[in-house]
């Protein structure tokens, strides 16, 4: 608070901001500011002198007994001055008298506002008001003024830096999403050559099934016939363990075909989740992504986590399948990821016989649930029926700050800061395929996912 008489005042003075380059989130005390207060008791020729002595000198904040009553900007009181008689009316008379003609409510903000709200609240006022300098209060009764234009200027380079920003970002999205989908198409052909070859041995293990069932045939054959073989087939037999190959051979050439299936069906998903960078939306089949995916985190899906298929009546959903099956890999990824920390943890709690901890209630479980919705399920508008498809795991769950975080993350403010792999899906979802992306969770029971997807 300024302790002042009727007779001086503390004459203004400049506040220069940090002197830091402006970002996003630069606040107005980061700008130049004015400090300039009187009492409404000064007469309207000392603060004549003082605009004249000060050219950049915005406006006078006024002041009643020390408190803030309002602002006069330069231009008003020059407006003032400038009409019929005003010098003889205003310029003798203290402050007060000119102030009881061109009483205006002043914009006044906090010094901690966002350049960019300020302007944006600066430009909603009355036209005659669009030059009005800002009271900037940083204290209780210390008040500022912030002169339009520099506001303005600060404003629109902040416009110019978010456009580079955004643009930068954009440019470097489109490089990741070209590196993204080299990496496909790298995957892709790689998953090709694995399928060549996979081909020729399940194309040829017919063969040999084939031949070694008719050489076992023969053997067979030469034993009912030659009853007391010679001495010499016999040490061979013995030394061949003709009896344990007899018996071992079918069960080696299933082996081998049982590997060459996982080899190619491995393979064959790895083509499908590498079409990430499709054009046009085609028909597909929700639970074979949905297998492919889990086929894909089979190691991680160690036996500790029982997954649980309770899949429906689905028809072909047209779609990006090589982005939503990113989608499933986030989302599944997720959930493996709090069952098996969950997992160690509680291992180790009773290891080490930490107390209040119990023993899983149940085991470690991801729940996968497809159904067609009719609208009126979802409390949508439109009459179109909807793909829902639920993962939901038994895991720890998320606290409710954890829980505000990600639903925040799916904002266009935060994705465009920091984009996560759950952010991504949320684009992914609605922006793409025109659905919703929805999260439940709650601490120690679990968390669940929802997609719908509109079904065209």
């Amino acid at each position: 608070m300024l302790n002042q008489s009727s007779s001086h005042f503390i004459p203004p003075s400049l506040s220069e901001g940090n002197g830091l380059a402006l970002s996003l989130e630069s606040p107005l005390q980061d700008l130049r500011l004015y400090s300039f207060q009187v009492e409404l008791s000064h007469l309207g020729s000392e603060i004549a002198q003082v605009f004249e002595k000060n050219p950049l000198l915005p406006g006078v904040i006024l002041l009643e007994q020390g408190e803030f009553v309002g602002m006069i900007s330069r231009q008003q009181f020059l407006e003032y001055l400038l009409r019929p008689q005003g010098l003889e009316l205003f310029l003798n008379q203290p402050l007060s008298v000119l102030y009881s003609y061109a009483r205006t409510k002043p914009l006044v903000l906090s010094a901690s506002t966002p350049i960019v709200t300020a302007a944006q609240q600066a430009l909603r006022r009355s036209r005659e008001l669009l030059g009005e300098p800002i009271v900037v209060y940083t204290e209780p009764q210390t008040y500022q003024l912030l002169n339009m234009h520099e506001l303005n200027i600060a404003y629109w380079q902040i416009r110019g830096i978010e456009t580079q920003v955004r643009y930068e970002r954009a440019q470097a999205q489109m490089i990741q999403t070209e590196k993204m989908a080299s990496l496909g198409r790298l995957v892709d052909g790689i998953a090709h050559e694995i399928l060549d070859p996979v081909s020729f041995i399940w194309g040829n293990l017919t063969h040999v099934s084939s031949y070694s069932q008719n050489l076992l045939e023969l053997i067979a054959a030469y034993q009912a016939c030659l009853s007391e073989p010679p001495e010499e087939i016999l040490n061979l037999q013995e030394d061949l363990e003709l009896e344990y190959v007899i018996k071992d051979l079918p069960h080696t050439i299933a082996s081998i075909r049982s590997g060459a299936e996982r080899l190619s069906k491995l393979a064959t998903s790895l083509q499908n989740f590498c079409h990430i960078d499709e054009v046009y939306p085609k028909p597909a089949d929700l639970h074979e992504c949905l297998d492919n995916i889990l086929l894909l985190l089979k190691s991680r899906l160690t036996g500790e986590i029982q997954i649980v298929r309770n899949y429906g009546q689905l028809p072909p959903v047209s779609c990006f399948s090589g982005q939503l099956s990113q989608v499933f890999m986030n989302i599944l990824t997720n959930a493996v990821d709090a069952l098996i920390d969950q997992a160690v943890r509680q291992e180790l709690a009773i290891e080490y016989c930490s107390p209040g901890i119990l023993a899983l209630p149940q085991k470690p479980q991801i729940e996968i649930t497809t159904q067609v919705c009719p609208a009126k399920l979802l409390s949508v508008a439109s009459g179109t029926r909807w793909i829902s498809v639920k993962i939901a795991d038994n895991g720890p769950g998320l606290a409710p700050e954890q829980h505000q975080r990600i639903l925040e993350s799916f904002s266009v403010e935060k994705r465009a800061a920091k984009e996560t792999s759950l952010s991504m899906s949320y684009q992914i979802v609605t922006a793409r395929h025109g659905g919703k992306f929805e999260l439940r969770s709650q601490l120690g029971v679990g968390t669940e996912f929802t997609i719908l997807l509109p079904l065209v």
